[in-house]
């Protein structure tokens, strides 16, 4: 497996990297440990989650996925070889939100409680507070790199004007800065991550780690029409791709995957690893045979026809 460099942290992570809002939500705790385990066995090494993770299923709090990853890693013995990415800022509760001092302090107490460590390698603003001043986040930060709690620091639904000015306060005050963005981004929604957000990434060498890879499962092909979207709880999610654009991406990744013999998400898994602003797509399964099916992604090289076919298609 070769692993690619998160921006300027020292972090290394494999070109796909598991997204845990499913763990406790459709994944109950036996599936999730199964999925970690396969992912892990076929030589990936990252998770991604977040504090409020699954706070919107009934009867949840947040804190789930954390909880569940603590406890897997704790039976695999498995934390030195795991790069487990976490977030902070979105709402958990009344007064439990953004990204002031106090607040992260907190946060970051309850994560590495639920993950059951004493680090956290990649510690993520989930959303971007405004009503705070960047100095103030970046130095909580600080702190916590300096107690060896947190290793590295990224931002997520961040715009690049945003972005732009937190590495402005970084390089003013000497303080940590954002090594990795994680941003809505795929075939079929390309336009707000490639007009500002990547050539800022390219030029400051920040790690994308982007989120719905496949569009909510639109570009796994199980969305026709639709008839289709009742197959699952986030079938009215894809319903905006069923246009003659959305067709067009599905056509053209049901013909390169034929000629590779592999399924149509791994080809559009792997159209955004060619990509020179990505590091590592954020992917999610709910079942191992799922997982499988995204996997050949990191070892498939698309020719430079394939690569033209689909951004004409998703042009």
């Amino acid at each position: 497996m070769n692993l690619r460099r998160l921006g300027n942290s020292g972090i290394e992570v494999s070109p796909l990297v598991f997204g845990g809002n499913v763990f406790g939500w459709t994944a109950d705790e036996p599936t999730s440990f199964k999925l970690l385990s396969a992912f892990f066995a076929a030589g990936f090494n990252a998770i991604d989650t977040a504090d409020t993770y699954s706070r919107w299923a009934q009867g949840h709090t947040g804190g789930e996925s954390e909880t569940i990853i603590g406890k897997w890693m704790k039976q695999q013995g498995n934390r030195e070889k795991v790069i487990v990415a976490t977030k902070v800022g979105m709402e958990m509760g009344p007064q439990k939100k953004g990204l002031s001092k106090s607040y992260i302090l907190r946060e970051a107490a309850d994560s590495l409680k639920r993950l059951q460590t004493d680090y956290i390698d990649l510690y993520q603003s989930h959303t971007d507070d405004q009503s705070v001043p960047l100095e103030e986040t970046l130095g909580t930060y600080a702190e916590l790199i300096k107690q060896g709690k947190v290793r590295a620091i990224g931002a997520s639904n961040c715009g690049a004007k945003r972005l732009a000015e937190a590495i402005a306060v970084t390089k003013k005050n000497g303080l940590p800065r954002y090594e990795s963005l994680q941003p809505k981004y795929s075939l079929v929604e390309r336009a707000d991550f490639e007009a500002e957000l990547e050539p800022l990434c390219l030029k400051e060498n920040i790690g994308v780690i982007n989120y719905f890879p496949l569009a909510a499962g639109f570009l796994t092909g199980k969305y026709r029409s639709e008839a289709d979207l009742s197959k699952s709880p986030r079938g009215q999610g894809v319903k905006k791709y069923l246009d003659g654009r959305g067709m067009k991406i599905l056509k053209a990744l049901d013909q390169i995957a034929a000629a590779h013999e592999v399924k149509p998400a791994a080809v559009a898994l792997a159209w955004l690893l060619a990509r020179r602003g990505i590091t590592a797509p954020i992917v999610s399964a709910t079942s191992v045979e799922q997982l499988n099916d995204l996997l050949p992604a990191a070892t498939l090289k698309l020719d430079s026809v394939s690569i033209d076919l689909l951004n004409q298609a998703s042009a």
